[in-house]
């Protein structure tokens, strides 16, 4: 890290020794703590943090495993810095991706053999997961995967575990949801009929926010309620703490959706599936459900299917797309006042550390119509925490924001018109020749993406190797996705789409009014981080040719923020790589400027930084 800045480990020796006790009690010789909560959340409520708690690993990704003398801690390359400073010498760091690396499963089944149990909270792990786990499980001779109805970690964490968020929910109007519940529902019916279902579990919060058109705060940085959703051809139940509806939402959901407790799903689930017990309807569930919710209905009578609300999201109506537009024009305003505040303050030396300097960006993005709060933690990395690729500052540890050293700030606001989420990599001083290198490879990948045209049934998996081709012919790389969906005030992560090498990235074609984030990088361990990150929304693309009577299809970018013109090389960039730059930042500058009617300073600065090249 950074000079001045130190490394904070958490001693997990006592949380360990509690835990192995409680496992020995319920005869359990293998414990897995995923990171994920009973809904599969990415990113999680405090009161959930349980791996982190275990582990003293705070990356959002990863799977803790504890036997009765060994621990490890898988996660992927976004996090193996971090992991190594966070993890004390009771872990072994599973680094996911390296060649002879074990999975967490498969360390799992190792220490496995010879008869030991499996134990996990069943509210932890998908239906799909348990099964695939318990089949590999009785190959390699172990014992059972024990699914259990509490929570070990929950029971050393004692007392000292957050509290269950109880804040109220809001509407989301029309004006910004752009179709009603009831359109949303009647939909969602037509998938059940047409899957042959009875009934279809809802447990994605993101999903049941969009489908009920409901916004909550019950999870940091993602507009989400915990819940569940029962969806029949007839019933419409929603199971969620009934002190967050207010009387107005009851009236707006009207009659046709039945309020319940958030956990009476687990009774109702396995008394509708008694009732349907002879029926030739089938249960619909989705990949992510969790064990608990399906291990009490006879398996032959559940379905899963693709998941037909996530789709759907995905898709953006007319009023969605213009509302992403308009928010992330406003979000780049507030982006360019900081980076040109920044350079100002800098200049005349003043002191601001990464954490100082990532608040005055959350003020100026306050300032902004319809701000509600950020998409995420701001990754404001200076030096060389910016090769820590999720790096999160903290005040007393974290670095100095200095002139001479790459800037590289990851962020991303929740606006009531939509979500954004960017990354530019600045200096403010003299970047070196390999810095510039470095950037301007990855500019290239950017632009590539930004570019592309592809034929309608193209997937992600496909188009990620545009972004990667000048770093590989330079034998550079980054350990991480090129692109993920992204909410319209929901989930900066969303599904099912993505660019990158995973192999479900290929099973869902990109269509016109998914966003999309455009974002390759390159991290130099202990000097420096670069990444360029733009959302750009899928749409139809007027070729010469139209072979195959296909449609095609590329990007619009809706991300308004400058590239950093200190980092770039432009002896580097061919004609049609200078045109579309010169393009793009004209047009960042005629959607910005008015916001800067009254500041000169950051009028000047946007002029600058939007010149041609």
């Amino acid at each position: 890290m950074s000079a001045g800045t130190t490394v904070s480990r958490t001693d997990t020796t006592f949380r360990l020794t509690e835990l192995r006790k409680l496992m020995a009690v319920h005869n359990v010789d293998v414990y897995i703590v995923p990171s994920e909560d009973a809904h599969q959340s990415e990113y999680i409520a405090p009161v959930d943090a349980r791996r982190a708690f275990i582990s003293g690993f705070t990356g959002s990704a990863g799977c803790a495993v504890i036997t009765s003398s060994k621990a490890s801690l898988s996660t992927d390359g976004r996090y193996f810095l971090q992991a190594e400073q966070e993890l004390d010498s009771n872990w072994e760091l599973l680094k996911q991706g390296l060649p002879e690396v074990p999975t967490w499963q498969e360390w799992a089944l190792r220490e496995a053999e010879g008869g030991k149990n499996i134990g996990v909270d069943a509210c932890l792990i998908s239906a799909a997961q348990a099964k695939s786990l318990a089949e590999k499980l009785k190959n390699r001779k172990g014992g059972e995967l024990i699914g259990m109805d509490l929570n070990l970690v929950d029971i050393v964490w004692g007392e000292k575990q957050p509290e269950r968020p109880k804040e109220l929910l809001r509407i989301l109007g029309m004006e910004f949801a752009g179709k009603s519940f009831a359109d949303k529902l009647a939909e969602i019916r037509k998938d059940i009929e047409k899957n042959k279902g009875c009934g279809l579990i809802v447990s994605m919060l993101d999903e049941i926010a969009w489908l009920f058109n409901l916004r909550g705060n019950d999870i940091p940085y993602n507009p989400v309620f915990f819940s569940y959703a029962f969806i029949t051809p007839t019933e419409a139940i929603l199971y969620i703490d009934e002190d967050k509806i207010t009387e107005k939402i009851r009236e707006g959901l009207g009659e046709d959706v039945t309020i319940k407790p958030y956990n009476a799903i687990f009774d109702d689930i396995k008394a509708f599936g008694e009732v349907t017990a002879t029926s030739d309807k089938k249960l619909l569930v989705t990949s992510s459900v969790s064990w608990a919710l399906t291990k009490s209905v006879d398996e032959t009578k559940i379905s899963t299917i693709k998941a037909p609300i996530e789709a759907a999201k995905a898709v953006k109506n007319e009023t969605e797309v213009e509302g992403m537009r308009k928010s992330h024009i406003r979000d780049g305003a507030a982006q360019i006042q900081y980076f040109a505040w920044l350079e100002k303050v800098l200049a005349r030396g003043d002191i601001y550390d990464e954490v100082s300097a990532a608040d005055k960006l959350e003020e100026f993005r306050k300032e902004k119509e319809h701000f509600v709060g950020l998409s995420f933690p701001t990754i404001s990395s200076a030096g060389s925490n910016g090769a820590i690729i999720h790096y999160q500052p903290e005040k007393n540890t974290c670095a100095r924001v200095e002139l001479n050293k790459i800037y590289l700030c990851d962020s991303g606001a929740q606006f009531l018109d939509g979500t954004t989420d960017s990354t530019r990599t600045l200096h403010y001083g003299s970047p070196t020749e390999e810095e510039k290198e470095s950037y301007t490879l990855v500019l290239k990948g950017h632009i590539a993406v930004a570019r592309a045209v592809f034929p309608k049934g193209s997937s992600g998996f496909i188009l990620d190797i545009l972004a990667r081709q000048h770093l590989w012919r330079a034998g550079l790389d980054y350990r991480h996705g090129t692109g993920h969906g992204v909410g319209s005030f929901l989930n900066v992560h969303e599904g099912p789409i993505g660019i990158g090498t995973r192999m479900q990235y290929n099973e869902v074609p990109l269509e016109v009014g998914m966003f999309i984030s455009n974002e390759p990088g390159y991290y130099e361990d202990g000097k420096y981080g670069i990444r360029i990150e733009n959302v750009v929304l899928v749409a139809e693309k007027k070729t010469p040719n139209n072979f195959g009577d296909k449609k095609y299809y590329g990007f619009e970018t809706v991300t308004m923020v400058p590239m950093c013109k200190r980092l770039i090389d432009a002896t580097m960039l061919d004609e049609d790589e200078k045109k579309w730059l010169n393009e793009y930042h004209s047009e960042v500058y005629e959607k910005t400027k008015s916001f800067f009617k009254a500041d000169e300073y950051t009028l000047e600065w946007l002029r600058r930084e939007t010149a041609p090249v």
